[in-house]
Parts: C-alpha cells; sequence; structure tokens
C-alpha cells in the first residue's frame, strides 16, 4: 500500500525528530510492503517567516488531501523570539489551533506507557509502578468549557466573569465511539470521568456514553468521578486502560498523567475526528535550546508515528515492531541526554533514530 503523508516539521527541534521517525517509517514500509509519499508543510514560526502566518489556507488545504500528518512541534522561545511580539493569533501555536479546526480532529489520545527500562524516572513508588503501566487518556477537543460563550461583565461596580460549559449528545457520542473504538485494539475498558454528582453536563455525559456502550458488549465500561480519578491515577495507574473525558478534564489529568510516566520525551499523542485523517505529534514542545545539536530525543515522533499507523492506517502489525524496537532500543540501555541514566550509553537524535530503525 502506498500512503500519503503530510508532514510538518515545524521549528526548534521539530526538523530532527521527524526525520528519524520517516526514518522508522520507510524501514517499517520497506520490511512489510508499504510505501509513504512525504509532502512537507511549513507551520509555526518558519511559516511566519515564510508567509506571514503561522497556517496558510493553502497548507490546510494540502494537509486535508492526505492520509494523515506528522507533526514535530512548533514554537520558538517566547523571550527571544520576535513571534511573540504578534497578536495571539499570528504567533507560532495559533497553526496548531487552526490545523485541529480546520482538519475537524475532535479527539485527542494521548497515552500514557511508563516503559520498564524507565521506571527510575517515575515519581511514583516502585511498589505501584513495578512491571510498568500503559493506559491512554481520550480527550474531547473541540467542546466544553473551552469552547463555550464566555465574557466579562461589571455588575453594581464589580467585575464578573462568566464561562459556559455546554455539551450536547452528538458531541459526547462521537468521542465515545472513539473511546470504544481504541478499547477494542486494546484491553477492552472504558473508564468514563465526569463530575455527574454536581453538573448537568455531566450527567448527560454518563447517559450518552452508556448508550454508547450497548454497541460495544465486548468492552468494559465503568464511571468515575474526576476528582477520584485524579486520585487513582497516583494511587494505581495501572487499573486503566482508556479513560473517556471532556475537554477541561482531560486536559488536567493527561498532564497528570504524563508526569507519573517520568519523561516527556516518551510521550506520543493524536488528534483525530470523524474519518481516518489524523494529526500525530509529540507531546514536548520546539525546545529551541537545543535545536540542532543532536540532543533531541526523537521516541516520542517515532511512537507518534506508529500511532498513525495504527489508528490512521489500520497496520497493527507495523505499529507494534515500532513499538517493539522502542523498546528493545531501551532495553539495550541506548538513551538520549533527557532520559540518560547511570551505566547506560548516551546517543545523538540521529543514533537513536538509526536504533530503532535498526530493530524494525
Amino acid at each position: 500500500m502506498n500512503y500519503k503523508v503530510a508532514v510538518i516539521p515545524g521549528d526548534g527541534i521539530g526538523p530532527e525528530i521527524v526525520t528519524e521517525a520517516k526514518k522508522v517509517l520507510d524501514k517499517t514500509g520497506e520490511k512489510y510492503g508499504h510505501t509513504f509519499e512525504y509532502q512537507e508543510l511549513l507551520m509555526g514560526g518558519c511559516s511566519i517567516d515564510a508567509y506571514g502566518e503561522p497556517l496558510t489556507d493553502e497548507t490546510l488545504e494540502k494537509a486535508r488531501a492526505a492520509d494523515s500528518v506528522l507533526l514535530g512541534a512548533v514554537g520558538g522561545d517566547v523571550g527571544k523570539s520576535g513571534w511573540y511580539k504578534l497578536p495571539p493569533d499570528k504567533r507560532p501555536e495559533a497553526g496548531l489551533l487552526k490545523i485541529r479546526k480546520g482538519l475537524g480532529l475532535f479527539a485527542n489520545i494521548r497515552p500514557a506507557v511508563l516503559f520498564d527500562e524507565l521506571s527510575g524516572a517515575c515519581p511514583l513508588k516502585e511498589e505501584i509502578t513495578g512491571g510498568g503501566f500503559d493506559f491512554v487518556v481520550m480527550r474531547e477537543l473541540t467542546g466544553g468549557l473551552y469552547f463555550g460563550e464566555r465574557k466579562t461583565i461589571e455588575e453594581d461596580g464589580v467585575l464578573k466573569a462568566i464561562d459556559t460549559l455546554t455539551y450536547d449528545e452528538n458531541e459526547i457520542r462521537r468521542i465515545a465511539r472513539w473511546a470504544f473504538d481504541v478499547a477494542m485494539k486494546r484491553n477492552k475498558k472504558v473508564c468514563s470521568v465526569d463530575k455527574a454528582n454536581v453538573l448537568d453536563s455531566s450527567r448527560l455525559w454518563r447517559k450518552v456514553v452508556k448508550e454508547v456502550s450497548e454497541e460495544y458488549p465486548e468492552v468494559e465500561l465503568s464511571d468515575m468521578l474526576v476528582d477520584n480519578c485524579a486520585m487513582q491515577l497516583v494511587r494505581d495507574p495501572k487499573q486503566f486502560d482508556v479513560i473517556l473525558t471532556e475537554n477541561m478534564f482531560g486536559d488536567i489529568l493527561s498532564d497528570e498523567a504524563s508526569m507519573v510516566t517520568g519523561s516527556i520525551g516518551m510521550l506520543s499523542s493524536a488528534s483525530l475526528g470523524a474519518t481516518k485523517l489524523g494529526l500525530y505529534e509529540p507531546s514536548h514542545g520546539s525546545a529551541p535550546d537545543i535545536a540542532g545539536q543532536d540532543k533531541a530525543n526523537p521516541l516520542a515522533t517515532i511512537l507518534s508515528a506508529a500511532m498513525m499507523l495504527r489508528y490512521s492506517f489500520d497496520l497493527e502489525k507495523e505499529a507494534d515492531a515500532i513499538e517493539a524496537a522502542v523498546k528493545q532500543v531501551l532495553k539495550e540501555g541506548y538513551r538520549t541526554i533527557d532520559i540518560m541514566d547511570e551505566g547506560k550509553t548516551l546517543v545523538g537524535t540521529k543514533q537513536m533514530g538509526d536504533l530503532v530503525a535498526g530493530h524494525i
């Protein structure tokens, strides 16, 4: 099969880590009989420099025409870059918001995986995390409090800020189906997180998720209040498989999940919609302080490429092969500087990509 991938290297370390992900994809394609056709696009600060805006409509259309999108990172040093003297809607990160909206990406999936080989980086006790853990947070991305009506008014001389949290049943149903579809590819467990003891939106959320669950009899559904989930993530993260939740709760819980893994340089993510077209990117930023120095960790981007194979292209064994290769390289003791530990072998960005590709 031939797949068309829109590649957005972006800024900072973005071009370096994307190069290594493409290297691994090409080796995987060679091994399993696929070809990947790349079209490089500009977004972020580099697009501002070239076109005066972080994402042009033409670039968005090219991304929409691809089978999937692989992104490095966007942005620069806020204190030093002239990009941040521009209005907010003209800054590098505005391109990311525009492409998510333009591609209709309403579901964000962020895996939280603690590799055995990196267990020392986890801040939790070993008796809690022994053997590692592997779950994902499925966050609704385009609704809820962040997208509701908001205003600040003055009443009787007192300023009052109003933010509105709204969800309709269709918004809930579509993200729930994504969560159950993902669970079917994993351990067939969905934990739906809400605040149904207080919020009407959460009571509707719970009702609709229950209805969707009836379409997936093989998947076990549980409900959990968000405050309890925050506690359970540090008490027993192994209990989770797929955590399904709304926008603000997902924003908070996914950051907590990234912390318990101990290394953001290992965390992949995907933004998905109603079609197979998705946007795949590492969870970390552009790290301009180490750009061009062969120090960046490409593993999160490589693992994001594996997610692309799994969720956009339905290439399960190929995705498994990339993930197994990453685990093997870590098992052999190779580390980039961000995950370096005593007694391990320090390698740069390019060598890490070579090592993973060599294990496909």
